[in-house]
């Protein structure tokens, strides 16, 4: 993304595996962030909406496997993941816009690591083309 357009991120994540301790916004990236009981909670539909309403990348963060309190919430969510950047790559938005993270609540540096690995990513994807 060029430098003087700021990056709209939307973040699902599980309660349980990411606590928000500050904003994750900058001057370069706006990040909506969507709290859910559960990650497996999310829908291919929410996925799809977060494009739909500007976001120029969306991230899901989930327990680590094996850690997720209801079993398999973090499996699910990537099952759903997987259906969904088949879609977004057919629709010509581009799969690599979705990413999932496996992320503990005591890792918060760690979603700034990531947050800034999404915004390499989106210099050469460019801005969300369905937008």
């Amino acid at each position: 993304m060029e430098n003087t357009t700021k990056a709209k991120i939307t973040l699902f994540h599980c309660i349980n595996a990411f606590t928000e301790k500050k904003s994750l916004s900058t001057d370069r990236v706006d990040v909506k962030i969507i709290k859910m009981p559960c990650s497996g909670m999310v829908t291919e539909v929410f996925l799809l909406k977060a494009f739909e309403a500007g976001a120029d990348a969306v991230s899901i963060f989930v327990c680590p496997e094996g850690a997720c309190r209801y079993t398999e919430g973090n499996i699910r969510a990537g099952k759903r993941m997987a259906k969904t950047r088949s879609v977004l790559d057919e629709i010509g938005v581009g799969g690599k816009r979705l990413t999932m993270h496996q992320v503990k609540p005591a890792e918060g540096a760690n979603a700034e690591q990531i947050i800034a690995g999404i915004l390499e990513e989106l210099k050469a994807l460019g801005p969300n083309p369905a937008a």
